[in-house]
């Protein structure tokens, strides 16, 4: 129901209670019968194991828990169980599902935080008597009191009101305490922001006192209904997952695919059946690349670090990618895009200044403690302002003391001090809104029609405006101070505004050439984000910008369609944050959403990558959010975005290494058998091969720096595979060439013996691959980049280049793998194959003009 267009008196009526008894405990005791306890609804939780074994659904997962069993298998048909592949299987497979459960526990912890900012008390009236009860006791109909300092308990209509401000910037998003008054009444369609004579649960009372008529409890209040909202909203999978999840089933299909094909051709082709399915199932193992989920986490886990550097956290890992694909930045305005501190930025008249300030800096109740300043925005941003021009407020209130004070309320629009300026003598200040301040004012209709005009063209820049005026009278103080405020002479205007941060026009700018849309949403008016938006760039005209009173309007079909034409959404809803991510999703963007409040959190949750702020954040946001940034600053998330990229880069150069590597392994083995040939590799040097170049290789080029030129680029559309772009024909060329020089090798070494040819080919399929992972690098010539400018791929060649030299070498690992010693012109021959690698690839770079 509508409150706020009801009066008071017609709200009393409806609820049948009264303003001074309450309610009677029978009334109290039916009431909860019907309404419940003021309380958030919490979802029944699944029980741990279930939640575990859930993880393990996906087909990569089962995939691999498959080849656990099928490594396992072969071991131990051949006598020789071995228990490292499996277990490093295993453990893969129990990191994703801890991560898995990570990612569902975000739900249930912010509607825990949701909990936690309810009310724990409350000042109620019941049957004529006041007392202190539980906030969650409350009912509608009980009559309630606020006082500074209190959080309001459970939603209501205001019957009474004296000098009563609420700070309701968690549930709104208004960067600005609201005015309360009991008296108004508002038409039915009046915006949240705007029900001014009603208060919300879990808001906070930061000056005044009122009485109130509870109207809403529980999950019927707005918090309640953001509880509702996170509750329905399923956390979206992030591309990356969709990608991986896509990439495994092809996987797991094709390994399925490999097994059954070898071997009814090796049956086919006379060779044993028992070796024919060891060597069948060994590369059925070998063609899945168990080290991608882990690599992949590695990869994220390092990304998450270096961003921990530059003030973003991220609370789930492939958020980290998802970055990289964002297309859509929603970004607040109070404290992200601007510095989240009133400040005073035009004085009209210039001439005037060092007055204003000073009458300013008197009429004035913000506090000091140090080089601190504290109190509300308006009159900090205004002391803050006097002190910057040489002003000390000590010295000018020990010369002019205050004697008297009218304080601001929402009826007058003004706030008066009266100062005594010599014996008998007095100074009157008064500061407040233009058109109430004129009224008072000694002016000429020219005088007036000059001032409306200066008024007008600072609100245009979105200037909160304040006007001053002063009278000096003699003495004695009258007792009705309100009769001082005629007659006064006009001081001037002074316009205050929240800026823009500094830094957030260049990453705006820098969004829009990676292909990225910045986009405003806030509870702040229209005028105002519109003026902010067009100073950074965010839009250029005011059709551009929307309210969410003209978006909840809309139906849903003509939503999706116009959405992408609104760079500014003002006034908006907790609802209205909501559809719009969803709109954007449904058109097939990736959406960033940024937050701070508890009205935040539903579209955080919602999003592709939740973004909350770490300074001036509340727990919930921070809850429902997959990463905080700790500076509460845009420029932030631009970062991040540009350290997405590089990871979804590198991720997709490990998948590219890998799948060719593990093709190259299939070619040799398939093509020897279509040929007649024995197998090139028995299958404990199959598991070593996949184990060796699967691992550290693959790791390394998750380090690689972002490409200078990637944010010049677009984000990777949603629906984008990692095969794209040729990847996947360029994947089985280098496949093919991989396992040719495999088998060229094994010819070579066949002409003197099988055991010979075995061990070279065993030497070149691993050692080659080492050296192809060099070409991942980039797409440019391995010279240019950089042969040596990655490190940590140096040093994984290094080590794993020691590692299958030993395994040829040393006498009892040899006996192990089944290989015989190489003399030193069969090891040139090794390396020559092995090092062709480098050489094609860089050939066909060249050719190309990379």
């Amino acid at each position: 129901m509508d409150w706020h267009a009801l009066t008071a008196q017609e709200t009393v009526l409806s609820q049948e209670t009264d303003t001074k008894e309450g309610l009677s405990a029978n009334e109290i005791t039916k009431r909860r019968r019907i309404f419940g306890w003021n309380v958030l609804a919490t979802q029944k939780k699944t029980p741990f194991i279930l939640r575990f074994l859930a993880q393990l659904k996906d087909f990569m997962i089962l995939t691999l828990l498959a080849a656990a069993v099928i490594s396992l298998l072969a071991s131990y048909c051949k006598h020789e169980v071995d228990f490292v592949e499996p277990c490093i299987i295993l453990g893969i497979v129990l990191l994703n599902a801890i991560l898995g459960l990570v990612q569902e526990s975000k739900a249930e912890h912010a509607l825990e935080a949701l909990r936690d900012m309810v009310a724990p008390m409350a000042t109620v009236i019941r049957a004529g008597k006041t007392s202190v009860i539980e906030a969650k006791a409350l009912v509608p109909g009980d009559i309630i009191l606020l006082e500074t300092g209190c959080f309001v308990p459970a939603d209501a209509r205001l019957i009474e009101t004296t000098l009563l401000q609420a700070d309701e910037s968690s549930l709104t998003g208004e960067s600005h305490p609201v005015n309360k008054n009991a008296g108004l009444h508002l038409p039915a369609q009046t915006p949240l922001a705007d029900q001014k004579n009603m208060v919300f649960s879990s808001t906070l009372v930061v000056a005044g006192h009122g009485k109130a008529v509870v109207t809403a409890t529980g999950m019927d209040t707005e918090v309640g209904k953001i509880a509702s909202l996170m509750m329905q909203d399923e956390i979206p999978m992030t591309p990356l997952q969709k990608r991986l999840a896509k990439t495994g089933q092809l996987l797991g299909i094709g390994a399925l695919a490999i097994c059954v094909i070898i071997f009814l051709v090796g049956v086919a082709g006379g060779s044993p059946i028992f070796d024919m399915f060891m060597t069948s199932v060994s590369l059925a193992v070998a063609a899945i690349p168990e080290g991608l989920p882990a690599t992949v986490t590695i990869m994220l886990s390092l990304g998450v670090q270096r961003m921990a550097k530059k003030n973003a956290v991220v609370r789930r890992l492939p958020v980290v990618e998802t970055l990289g694909s964002a297309t859509f930045i929603c970004s607040d305005k109070t404290g992200t895009l601007t510095a989240n501190q009133m400040t005073v930025t035009r004085i009209e008249p210039e001439t005037s200044r060092k007055l204003l300030l000073t009458l300013c800096c008197l009429c004035n109740n913000a506090a000091i403690d140090g080089k601190t300043v504290t109190g509300s925005p308006t009159e900090t941003a205004l002391l803050t302002a006097a002190r910057k021009a040489g002003l000390n407020r000590a010295d000018l209130e020990k010369k002019y003391p205050r004697k008297a004070e009218l304080p601001f309320d929402s009826v007058r629009k003004r706030m008066s001090t009266v100062h005594s300026i010599g014996p008998g003598r007095y100074r009157i200040i008064t500061k407040g809104a233009v058109d109430f301040l004129m009224d008072l004012c000694s002016l000429s209709s020219f005088e007036k029609r000059e001032i409306l005009r200066q008024n007008q063209s600072m609100a245009g820049d979105a200037l909160r405006v304040l006007a001053v005026g002063f009278r000096d009278f003699e003495g004695p103080l009258p007792s009705d101070l309100a009769s001082l405020e005629k007659g006064l002479q006009f001081a001037g205007l002074i316009g205050i505004i929240d800026p823009p941060r500094p830094e957030v026009f260049q990453s705006i700018q820098l969004c829009k050439q990676a292909g990225i849309v910045p986009v405003m949403i806030t509870g702040d008016h229209k005028d105002t984000a519109v003026a902010i938006a067009r100073e950074l760039g965010i839009l250029h005209n005011k059709e551009q910008a929307i309210t969410g009173k003209e978006l909840s309007a809309m139906a849903p079909e003509q939503l999706r369609e116009t959405i992408k034409n609104y760079r500014v959404f003002a006034r908006v809803s907790p609802e209205n944050k909501v559809q719009i991510v969803k709109a954007l999703q449904q058109r097939g963007e990736i959406v960033a959403m940024t937050g701070d409040g508890i009205n935040d959190a539903p579209a955080l949750r919602g999003a592709d990558i939740g973004c909350a702020m770490g300074k001036n954040g509340t727990d919930v946001a921070k809850n429902a959010a997959d990463m905080v940034l700790l500076d509460d600053n845009f420029s932030t998330i631009v970062a991040a975005v540009k350290e997405g990229r590089g990871i979804y880069d590198n991720i997709q150069k490990a998948v590219h290494f890998l799948l060719s590597s593990n093709i190259g392994e299939i070619i040799t083995i398939f093509t020897a058998i279509l040929m007649g040939l024995p197998s090139p590799l028995v299958a404990v040097q199959l598991l070593w091969v996949n184990l060796v170049t699967d691992s550290l290789p693959a790791v390394a080029l998750g380090v690689d720096p972002p490409d200078k030129d990637i944010m010049k680029r677009p984000p990777v559309a949603p629906g984008q595979s990692f095969f794209s772009g040729g990847l996947y024909y360029k994947i089985v060329l280098e496949g093919i060439m991989i396992g040719a020089l495999a088998l060229g090798s094994f010819y070579l070494g066949c002409k003197e013996s099988l055991p010979l040819g075995r061990t070279m080919c065993f030497a070149v399929l691993s050692l080659s691959q080492l050296f192809h992972s060099f070409n991942m690098r980039s797409r440019k010539s391995i010279f240019k980049a950089g042969l040596f400018t990655n490190p940590k791929l140096v040093l994984s060649f290094f080590v794993c280049t020691l590692l299958q030299v030993s395994v040829i070498s040393i006498p009892v690992l040899a006996a192990v793998f089944q290989v015989i010693p190489l003399t030193l012109h069969q090891w040139g021959l090794v390396w020559i194959f092995s090092a062709m690698p480098i050489f094609i690839v860089e050939t066909v770079k060249r050719l190309k003009g990379k």
